[in-house]
């Protein structure tokens, strides 16, 4: 059961990350075509900080000493 819910918790960060880097995609298309509002642009940079940490982190956690 444990590695059922462990498999569905890495499967859920996948998606979660392949929806923000679409998301950062659309957005910055979006910023080609025209200026983003302040809250589509809080968000584009919010989704960016977001993905740069949780790598920093992933990568501290799994090959940190």
């Amino acid at each position: 059961m444990k590695d059922l819910l462990e498999n569905v918790y890495q499967l859920s960060i996948a998606v979660l990350l392949l929806c923000s880097v679409i998301s950062v995609r659309l957005l910055k298309n979006l910023k080609r075509e025209r200026k983003l509002s302040s809250f589509e642009y809080t968000m584009y940079l919010i989704i960016r900080i977001a993905v740069l940490l949780w790598l920093a982190s992933f990568l501290l956690i799994h090959y940190g000493t």
